[in-house]
């Protein structure tokens, strides 16, 4: 077999993921088929879920982490009654229970404890290290697991249909929020458990409306000749939500050699800072004494 060409490229694609996946087999998908040198994405989608999955390649994979942190919306299936070992339907079923006579004002009020700044137990099926190690891998030993509580916050959570033990909700949240915790805590205050059935990332900031592309679309474009650094968004549209501080072309080149400047009228914290050519040179930030610190720098 021949080798692919891997090549640099610069960039973010905005990939739908497709189910059965885990993130990182969705990145490498399209890395193949953009041939890119270097890439990452923005913090993973169960197999199960879909959606929004914003891919960093070449020097935008320097901001993979500021994208991690963003907020992010989801679509979420929830079927009441049967509670499973990962607690979405890719799991073992562990527990049927009745399904009590609810309406949606029911599962309101069960809604308000697991909304706003809430700690959460993360799932004993999940990527998250402990002693070094991601928990799905002592879980799949048999090791008796004690998932982490962490604070997170979710911002709101909109009731869009109740079919018997079928339960579709809209979730808008903070990093590090599981919906399947979510959908495991809602069961257990409702007395009958659940788990999540099926799961959409709708958006995540900076992207409110984003185009996406599925695999597929991504092969058929590129078979039909379209260059990959057009069907990538620039390393800029990931940080349209900071505060934008524009140089002239000696302080930017002073910014660019990792030099701190001073400027009463910078604007205080986290900043990206552009060049006279209106490309980012890096990410800096500035005190409350106007001195402006580089904390990454992006190649030309």
């Amino acid at each position: 077999m021949s080798r692919i060409p891997f090549r640099r490229l610069d960039g973010i694609l905005l990939l739908d993921k497709p189910a059965g996946l885990s993130s990182n087999q969705a990145l490498q998908a399209a890395r193949r088929l953009l041939r890119a040198e270097k890439g990452g994405h923005t913090g993973a989608l169960d197999p199960l879920a879909t959606g929004l999955l914003p891919l960093c390649f070449g020097e935008a994979t320097k901001i993979a982490g500021l994208l991690l942190g963003s907020a992010k919306a989801y679509d979420a299936d929830v079927v009441l009654g049967v509670t499973t070992d990962t607690d979405d339907a890719d799991g073992v079923p562990l527990r049927e229970r009745a399904v009590p006579p609810l309406d949606e004002a029911a599962i309101a009020a069960a809604l308000v404890p697991l909304t706003g700044r809430i700690r959460q137990r993360a799932p004993i099926y999940s990527a998250l290290k402990q002693g070094g190690e991601p928990l799905y891998a002592k879980a799949r030993r048999g090791e008796a697991i004690e998932a982490p509580e962490r604070e997170i916050e979710v911002h709101a959570i909109e009731i869009l249909g109740l079919d018997g033990p079928r339960l579709r909700l809209r979730v808008t949240c903070g990093s590090g929020t599981y919906i399947r915790s979510l959908a495991r805590d809602l069961g257990e205050s409702l007395g009958c458990g659940a788990h999540i059935a099926g799961l959409r990332r709708l958006w995540v900031e900076p992207f409110r409306a984003p185009a996406m592309f599925t695999l597929e679309a991504l092969e058929a474009r590129l078979a039909a000749g379209e260059a990959a650094e057009g069907l990538l968004l620039p390393l800029a549209a990931g940080l349209a939500e900071y505060p934008r501080i524009d140089l002239p072309e000696e302080s930017a080149r002073r910014f660019r050699m990792g030099q701190r400047l001073r400027d009463a009228a910078f604007p205080v914290g986290e900043v990206v800072v552009y060049g006279p050519d209106g490309q980012p040179s890096g990410l800096g930030r500035v005190d409350v004494e106007g001195l402006l610190a580089p904390q990454r720098l992006f190649n030309a």
